[in-house]
């Protein structure tokens, strides 16, 4: 995702999106963008189904600087025999061909509760000058990037009318993701009733209502107290790769009608949360779950700390929420996290998580100890206060300790031997 840096630390990286330009129009793939469908079968099984429009910009080498050139994903494209239902251990994948060598493929994991996009990747041709004309290359590029917001529970279609955009690379591509209808991992050959609707298009189907409404008001959330400090770790061959003790509160807002916001603050409990995840390279994953509950979290090295945070939580309707450009507990590699003081963590609008006395360590983790501990700046401001106030208070005690001083000495200035 991006390049090695020295003194590796858990970075944001950030790409901004290039504005498509100087497009040039190309027998129905470089138009406006069209509804793809889109099947991956093993045998008479459907595995993975998709319905969407998506638009890709490259930014591209010529030779006075750089072009950019946007392709529409024609309804003609095809699905590739590179596309898979995760057989041998591999994860279920949706490549979509088109035009001269390109594609468009989809990469999709689940913790056994939900399933979600781990990672988009293109491949455009060089080599067709129709597309990209002037290019002073000719190579066959691959670009991918990490998880792409799109989250959804096993057996339930993911739905997302609103667009969205993703970053491939080092920033040259851009892939966005319109009036999306997918569902991977499924058990028949047709959707599934149960839909898990985006965040977007929650936010933009709520119709507000008028605040002299008493429906409008809600009840304020009864708040259980600081949460219990959990102890969480991941083992990958025998050994712990990612320890996590944190203290965990979910704080969320629904709003199962148009007349009525539900919020509820609940607090994980370690006796009743199990961990599970896994650990790469490059990145780790944990995932917290109870009765309630399926708290995923994302790590990834050298890039967003938290690259990817979901929740699935059991209110008077399924809630769901996930986010795939957070950036919070930044930490060197090599060293290990720790915050004392409360955090508020915004997620998406309608989901924060509050967490207490953490202490996390998702890499180069040896034996069952946390490395060196990185403070994080709450704690060193919280520490700045009490060192402030007894400055202030020593120089207070040595400026009254002067003035007594001087006013003995003159007071005995005034007397003499008899």
């Amino acid at each position: 995702m991006c390049q090695l840096l020295t003194g590796p630390k858990w970075l944001l990286y950030e790409a901004s999106g290039d504005k498509a330009g100087q497009n040039k129009e190309r027998e129905g793939y470089q138009s406006s963008a069209e509804i793809v469908n889109l099947e991956v079968k093993e045998g008479n099984s459907t595995c993975i189904k998709a319905e969407f429009s998506a638009q890709i910009s490259v930014v591209y080498s010529v030779t006075n600087g750089t072009k950019t050139v946007s392709m529409s994903l024609p309804a003609t494209a095809s699905v590739s025999n590179d596309s898979s239902c995760g057989g041998s251990g591999g994860a279920p994948r949706l490549v979509a061909t088109f035009g001269e060598g390109h594609s468009l493929s989809l990469g999709f994991t689940s913790n056994g509760s939900q399933y979600r996009v781990d990672n988009v990747t293109v491949v455009y041709n060089l080599n067709d000058s129709a597309t990209f004309p002037e290019s002073t290359s000719a190579d066959r590029v691959t670009v991918t990037t990490a998880p792409a917001g799109i989250v959804a529970g096993i057996n339930t279609t993911y739905r997302c009318e609103s667009a969205s955009t993703v970053t491939l690379g080092g920033g040259g591509v851009n892939v966005s993701f319109s009036s999306v209808r997918m569902e991977a991992y499924m058990p028949g050959s047709e959707f599934s009733v149960n839909e898990t609707v985006c965040t977007a298009d929650r936010a933009a189907s709520t119709t507000p209502v008028p605040k002299t409404s008493a429906a409008t008001t809600a009840p304020a959330p009864t708040v259980p107290g600081n949460p219990e400090q959990g102890k969480y770790n991941i083992t990958n061959n025998g050994s712990i790769c990612l320890l996590a003790h944190m203290a965990v509160q979910l704080n969320i807002t629904v709003s199962p009608s148009q007349n009525k916001t539900v919020q509820e603050i609940v607090n994980l409990q370690p006796t009743l949360t199990k961990s599970t995840g896994s650990c790469e390279p490059s990145s780790a994953t944990l995932v917290l779950t109870d009765d309630r509950t399926n708290l995923s979290f994302s790590f990834s090295l050298l890039a967003v700390v938290w690259s990817d945070a979901g929740v699935m939580f059991r209110l008077p309707e399924a809630f769901t929420a996930s986010n795939g450009s957070l950036d919070y507990l930044r930490g060197t590699l090599g060293r290990s996290y720790v915050c004392s003081a409360e955090q508020i963590l915004p997620v998406v609008r309608s989901f924060s998580l509050n967490v207490f006395r953490v202490h996390v360590q998702p890499f180069g983790v040896s034996g069952d100890q946390f490395e060196t501990a990185e403070e994080c700046q709450l704690d060193e401001d919280n520490m700045l206060i009490p060192i402030i106030v007894g400055a202030a208070l020593a120089g207070l005690v040595l400026i009254v300790l002067i003035a007594y001083l001087i006013g003995r000495k003159r007071s005995h200035a005034g007397y003499q031997t008899i």
